[in-house]
């Protein structure tokens, strides 16, 4: 998938022509928070997790938060395991770091982190490793078809 795709996705809420495409490479928390001037917190990143049952789940969370193999477990009964770029890519039709939380295959379950609820707005990639938009999070639960909030990760080292 492209960022003209995510734009074309975005359309149907008025917001294909708020992602923005920077000239540097937005493609890791540090990096995207450079570029954007914002605490790395704020960056909704994608975690692309294998499940056993099924195709696996993608968890969009805070910067700064780190998945909990305990939580996880409890949550979806499994321990995390997270996809190799390859299967990343197969799975959401986006290369690491450009993984995008919207725009997906109908399969792909989308779960947002409780790590998230901090911030008012966020800014999660929109399909390449130069791109993103700032959302309200509701809008990021709508937009990413998301099948609620999660608590999977924690915060600090």
């Amino acid at each position: 998938m492209s960022v003209a795709e995510v734009r074309a996705y975005l359309k149907k809420w008025g917001r294909d022509q708020d992602v923005v495409e920077l000239a540097e490479s937005t493609a890791t928390v540090a990096l995207a928070a450079a570029a954007l001037g914002v605490e790395p917190a704020r960056i909704a990143k994608s975690l692309t997790i294998n499940l056993k049952s099924g195709p696996g789940v993608l968890v969009v969370a805070s910067g700064d938060a780190r998945l909990d193999n305990q939580k996880f477990r409890d949550r979806f009964g499994v321990s995390p395991k997270m996809m190799t770029p390859d299967q990343a890519l197969a799975f959401t039709g986006f290369s690491v770091g450009g993984i995008c939380p919207f725009g997906l295959p109908p399969e792909v379950e989308v779960f947002l982190d409780e790590s998230l609820r901090r911030f008012e707005t966020v800014f999660p990639a929109c399909g390449s490793a130069n791109s993103m938009i700032e959302l309200r999070l509701p809008e990021l639960a709508e937009y990413s078809r998301s099948q609620g909030w999660v608590s999977v990760c924690r915060l600090g080292p």
